[in-house]
């Protein structure tokens, strides 16, 4: 989890989509959900959060999303209403271009 950190702590976390031109040409940049974790009801979910990232991370997909992202992914902590655990999320800032490639290679690993 030394790669990732929670924008939570900063409270700057998710930026609106923007447009850059880049090459006379517009790209669009978003922040993308590119993995999600769930976990049970446990005493420091933070703690107990990092080998399921750093695993993720350590993956095809985590790699390329580590190299490929214009910023330095991060990760949220949601509850869970449904089962009192909490749900992390990995977000990574891509391209419109980088976001498509993600999502056909990679979308439905994560669920």
């Amino acid at each position: 989890m030394a790669i990732t950190y929670n924008k939570d702590s900063n409270f700057t976390h998710w930026k609106a989509p923007e447009t850059k031109l880049i090459d006379d040409k517009p790209v669009r940049f978003c922040d993308v959900c590119v993995h999600e974790i769930r976990m049970g009801d446990v005493e420091d979910p933070d703690i107990f959060v990092a080998d399921p990232i750093w695993k993720w991370q350590e993956s095809e997909a985590g790699r390329w999303c580590m190299e490929n992202s214009t910023e330095k992914p991060y990760w949220t902590r949601l509850t869970d209403p449904t089962t009192y655990g909490y749900i992390y999320r990995v977000m990574a800032r891509l391209s419109e271009q980088n976001e498509t490639f993600w999502r056909l290679k990679w979308c439905g690993l994560n669920k």
